[in-house]
C-alpha cells in the first residue's frame, strides 16, 4: 500500500494536484492510517481516501474512472481490470498511468554461480509469497546445468519458513485472499495434466506447525514445476502466486525467443558470470526492467513500468519523468512589450542641436 500507492499519491500532490486515492478492498488499514495522519496537513478536499468494496454497483473504481472531474487515472493492477480502466478512460481521453500484470523471465547460463542463482532467484520468484508483479515466474535453465540448478532450487524452497509476516525469520506469509488460492491451485493441476512433474510444495497447507494463530487457511507450500512448456497455463499465466515453472534451453538465441513470446513485458533477468554477454543479451529482452544477477530489486529513483500488456507510462524517478506523467505541458506564445526608457531618461528634455560656425 505505501509503495504503490503512497508514492504517486506524493508526487501527484507534489505537483499540485488533488487526489483520490482508493486501496484494493482487501489493504485499506495502511492507506486510511496515513491519511489520517495527514488530514490536518492538508486542506480540506486536496487528499481523499476512498475506501469500498468491489461488490457494491457501481463499483468505486467505475465511479471514479467516469467521473469528469478526474483528469488521469493511476491504476496497479491486474491487466484484464487495466483494460477496462482503458476502456473506461477513453469516453473523455482521461490521462492513463497503468503498472499492470508481469511474466518476468529469468535466463539462468551455463556459466553462472548456481548456488548465488538458485537463493537470488528464491527471492526473486517467492518476495512477498510470489504476489508481485515483477517476480520471476519463468525460469529458463540451459541444459548443461539445469539438473544441478534444479536440485539447489528445490532445496532451497523447501527450507523456507512459513508464517505470521511479523515474526522474525519467517520469509513467505500466506496468498492474499482465497481468489488467489484457487487461481494458483488451478494452475498447478492443469500443470499436472500437461505432464508437468511438481519436485516441492503443490498444494494448501493448513498453516505453520506450532502457529495455528497465523493459519488464515490461505497458505501455499513454495512449489517448483518442471516438464512444462509454452502453452501450458503456468507457463502462459501470470501465476502471482509461490509456485514457478523451470524449463531447459539449447542455447542463447533459443532463451531470448521463449523469453519475449509473451504479451507481458514488465521485468526479465539473466544469470551468468560472462558480464559482457549478459549484458548483451540484457539489451534483447522485451521488458521495462532487466537485471543483471539480480531480480525483482528497485533501483531507487528509476523509471518504473512494462512494455505491452504489463501497462503504459513510466514513473518513480522523482525527477522530470514524474513531473511529466503528473502535470501537462504547455506552449505559450506570450506577447513581447516593446522596451521602455527608463523613467529617469524619459523625463530628460532633448538637448537642442547647435550649428558652429
Amino acid at each position: 500500500p505505501i509503495v504503490l500507492g503512497w508514492k504517486p499519491t506524493a508526487t501527484a500532490l507534489a505537483c499540485g494536484n488533488t487526489v483520490v486515492l482508493k486501496p484494493a478492498p482487501q489493504t485499506p488499514l495502511t492507506t486510511l492510517r496515513i491519511g489520517e495522519l495527514l488530514r490536518p496537513l492538508l486542506p480540506r478536499g486536496v487528499l481523499n481516501v476512498v475506501v469500498a468494496s468491489d461488490k457494491t454497483s457501481p463499483r468505486p473504481g467505475e465511479v471514479l474512472t467516469s467521473h469528469p472531474a478526474v483528469r488521469k487515472v493511476v491504476f496497479t493492477g491486474s491487466t484484464a481490470i487495466g483494460s477496462k480502466v482503458m476502456q473506461a478512460c477513453a469516453k473523455d481521453f482521461k490521462r492513463l498511468l497503468l503498472e499492470l500484470g508481469g511474466n518476468d523471465a529469468a535466463i539462468v547460463r551455463h556459466d553462472c554461480d548456481v548456488n548465488m542463482a538458485a537463493e537470488g532467484l528464491f527471492k526473486g520468484a517467492f518476495f512477498n509469497n510470489g504476489q508481485t508483479c515483477c517476480a520471476a515466474k519463468r525460469i529458463y535453465v540451459q541444459e548443461s546445468i539445469f539438473d544441478k540448478f534444479v536440485e539447489a532450487f528445490v532445496k532451497r524452497a523447501r527450507r523456507a519458513v512459513l508464517g505470521n509476516g511479523l515474526r522474525e525469520g519467517v520469509e513467505l506469509g500466506p496468498l492474499a485472499n482465497n481468489v488467489q488460492l484457487k487461481h494458483v491451485t488451478e494452475l498447478v493441476e492443469d500443470a499436472r495434466k500437461n505432464g508437468g512433474k511438481v519436485l516441492c510444495g503443490g498444494g494448501a497447507t493448513a498453516g505453520p506447525p506450532g502457529d495455528e494463530g497465523s493459519n488464515t487457511g490461505l497458505f501455499y507450500l513454495p512449489t517448483i514445476v518442471v516438464g512444462v512448456k509454452e502453452g501450458c497455463r503456468l507457463v502462459d499465466e501470470e501465476q502471482f502466486g509461490p509456485v514457478v515453472p523451470v524449463m531447459p534451453y539449447e542455447d542463447d538465441e533459443e532463451a531470448i525467443r521463449r523469453a519475449n513470446s509473451t504479451r507481458y513485458g514488465l521485468g526479465a533477468s539473466i544469470w551468468s558470470s560472462d558480464l559482457d554477454k549478459a549484458n548483451e543479451i540484457a539489451n534483447r529482452l522485451k521488458a521495462g526492467t532487466v537485471w543483471v544477477n539480480r531480480h525483482c530489486e528497485f533501483i531507487r529513483n528509476a523509471p518504473f513500468g512494462g512494455m505491452d500488456n504489463s501497462g503504459i507510462g513510466r514513473a518513480g524517478d522523482l525527477e522530470s519523468q514524474d513531473l511529466g506523467e503528473y502535470t501537462e505541458i504547455r506552449t505559450l506564445c506570450l506577447a513581447l512589450a516593446p522596451e521602455k526608457a527608463p523613467p529617469e531618461v524619459a523625463a530628460l528634455a532633448p538637448t537642442p542641436c547647435v550649428d558652429e560656425e
